[in-house]
């Protein structure tokens, strides 16, 4: 994914609300939209800003993590809104909900003018910080062939010489077993220009992206997309086999890039942009990314937690 400056523009008028009613909304929330036809995961984490005032980040179904400058509450009901990030529009989009004990709903209007449902509950804290004893290592790719994966939509995948290659933009691939803490190891090779990454339970972006001339962020290779970004530069550049040595255990996540541990410990706050879905406390699957350009992976090892 590209990195992106946000910019943050004007919202709906300032309303004060009472502390009472701040807290109740307070926390993360696992949210699904009602598309026509399908549903597609989102997030919303809401924060105090003082005592009087709420702010919050939204993720939607692509992109990263967007910053809520504001967030009004009146008769019961909230509402917020956030400038277009990769929408090719001028228009804002916006929110509205309200609270039912552990559960929320609420209307999403989208840039472009199309209004949708949306349902949700709190996201689960996922507690587990470490693990103790390990399964048995499991070999994803084989070298050979694609068993064992499957292509969301026409597959452009190929297995060459014990490499799983996408030649050009395409479908993501994903795993066909699922896993909730584990080890990963995973070897990848990009050319100039090229972006891809792999998610974790299918909902954590772990970013892989041409980073010349860049400084780590949060939106860069090595980064968990939006949220958490590397302590330091580490990657060999595009043309070289580079490698990832990841463990998640609950929220936890480590990220060791060539050698370097660049995540120590981060906790991850909810899903990316992406995600295939929003059940955080669910096993979820491996999954590629394969349609931000050419991409290759070899020798993809995961250790489940026992």
């Amino acid at each position: 994914m590209k990195r992106i400056v946000l910019a943050v523009c004007g919202l709906f008028s300032v309303l004060l609300v009472r502390a009472s009613d701040t807290t109740a909304l307070v926390g993360r929330w696992d949210l699904v939209v009602h598309l026509h036809g399908r549903d597609a995961p989102s997030w919303l984490e809401v924060q105090p800003s003082g005592t009087r005032f709420l702010v919050g980040r939204f993720v939607w179904t692509g992109g990263s993590a967007r910053p809520i400058s504001r967030i009004n509450l009146v008769n019961g009901k909230f509402s917020f809104s956030i400038p277009p990030q990769w929408e090719n529009k001028d228009q804002d989009l916006r929110v509205e909900g309200m609270l039912q004990g552990d559960n929320l709903t609420g209307t999403l209007v989208t840039p472009d003018g199309e209004q949708y449902s949306w349902s949700g509950h709190r996201a689960p804290r996922l507690p587990r910080t470490s693990v103790t004893d390990w399964g048995q290592p499991i070999v994803l790719f084989d070298g050979k062939d694609l068993n064992g994966w499957h292509a969301m939509g026409a597959n452009q995948w190929v297995a060459e010489n014990g490499v799983l290659r996408s030649p050009h933009s395409g479908a993501n691939i994903v795993t066909d077993g699922k896993y909730t803490d584990f080890k990963l190891h995973i070897e990848f090779r990009y050319p100039k220009h090229s972006n891809s990454g792999v998610y974790l339970r299918g909902r954590y972006e772990l970013q892989i992206e041409d980073d010349e001339g860049l400084q780590p962020e949060n939106d860069q290779i090595a980064s968990i997309y939006g949220f958490l970004q590397p302590i330091e530069k580490a990657s060999k550049g595009p043309g070289e086999w580079q490698t990832y040595d990841v463990s998640l255990v609950g929220r936890v996540v480590t990220v060791v890039f060539n050698g370097k541990t660049v995540i120590s410990r981060g906790l991850i706050p909810g899903i990316t942009g992406g995600a295939l879905d929003s059940s955080e406390g669910e096993a979820g699957p491996i999954y590629l990314q394969g349609d931000h350009g050419p991409v290759e992976y070899r020798n993809i090892v995961l250790t489940p937690a026992k």
